[in-house]
């Protein structure tokens, strides 16, 4: 009996890749708006602490914004198996128990977040207590990601690490190839933080005041931490600036600052729109920086395309549909939520 073929696309690379940057960047969104608000509403320094509207507010949502964190994060890591399975299971499996853990994390983080949602409506002072472990479990899951996927792009390593035992307790240990990246990320989350921040309180001026502060200091620091991202990267930024990718990076920048002013303008729409754009460009610089680290010993060009229409049709339809109602539940949020000063 001949074994089905396993070695090969359900759909053409560029499909594939569109689908898995998309959700990418999505997952991204929801993922900041929850890390960067916990940081923000326990940093901040707001007109009666836990009352204040905005402060609410983003305590109603983060466990709504926690739930589509996890959906949203779903897709884009199965488009990435479907891809570099032969790189994405053994670093999984190399750091198995650390990866693992990621699932009670999440699910903790999850009831805290909820925690923190009721106590909210009862009025009980002291939220802190459920949302300071939410976001170290939120830390945890991220600096795992980091760490996990920096080490699928290193196949000699991986074989290195297993070598010296199958445990599944094998941490990355090349710290200085991810640690950059993990921190621009955080700041990143923290400067979405602040432009959600004013968005939430844009009727409150010493919130929004909070917000532009936060989203510009925030943006400065991770842009030095991307900076210093690029730079950590060695050969690998060579051949990166050799690429297009490079012209997207810029591009992402450019956004970004672009972003920041319209912001100060209240110009939320264009603001919130040039973000993500920059933010969806700095997802597909990096994934042509993971082509670039993986070339010599894999080329995505080289999986069999098998076509199969019907799952992706399936998954494109209720995406769309998720999409819709993700839409109508904020606005109906936005609409319902009121709270007397």
């Amino acid at each position: 009996m001949n074994l089905p073929d396993s070695n090969i696309l359900p759909a053409p690379l560029w499909l594939i890749t569109s689908l898995h940057v998309i959700t990418l960047s999505l997952h991204f969104v929801a993922m900041n708006f929850v890390l960067g608000g916990i940081l923000i509403v326990l940093a901040g320094r707001f007109d009666r602490g836990w009352d204040n509207l905005a402060v609410r507010r983003f305590v109603a949502l983060f466990s709504s914004a926690t739930a589509a964190t996890v959906t949203l994060g779903v897709a884009p890591l199965l488009f990435l198996q479907l891809v570099y399975p032969l790189q994405m299971y053994p670093a999984s499996i190399v750091s198995a128990w650390f990866f693992l853990l990621v699932i009670p994390a999440v699910i903790m983080v999850y009831y805290l977040l909820y925690a923190a949602s009721f106590a909210a409506k009862a009025g009980a002072p002291a939220r802190g207590r459920y949302l300071w472990p939410a976001l170290l479990g939120l830390l945890y899951v991220s600096l795992v990601y980091s760490s996990v996927f920096s080490m699928a792009e290193h196949p000699d390593l991986i074989r290195r690490l297993y070598a010296q035992g199958q445990e599944g307790f094998r941490w990355n240990p090349a710290v200085g190839d991810y640690a950059f990246r993990w921190l621009h990320m955080v700041l990143g989350a923290l400067t979405v933080g602040g432009f959600f921040a004013g968005i939430l309180g844009m009727e409150d001026t010493a919130v929004f005041s909070a917000g532009k502060k936060v989203f510009a200091y925030g943006m400065a620091a991770a842009s030095v931490a991307g900076l210093a991202y690029l730079l950590s990267l060695g050969e690998s930024l060579s051949a990166l600036m050799r690429t297009p990718a490079i012209w997207g990076l810029t591009a992402g920048i450019v956004l970004s600052l672009g972003s920041l002013h319209l912001y100060f303008k209240r110009r939320f729409f264009f603001a919130g729109t040039a973000l993500f754009a920059s933010l969806l460009l700095m997802v597909i610089t990096r994934h042509e920086l993971r082509l670039l680290r993986l070339q010599g010993s894999f080329d995505p060009v080289s999986w069999r395309v098998a076509p199969q229409w019907a799952a992706f049709l399936i998954f494109l339809v209720s995406f769309a549909v998720a999409v819709l109602f993700v839409v109508y539940m904020l606005r109906l949020f936005f609409c319902n939520f009121r709270v007397r000063p």
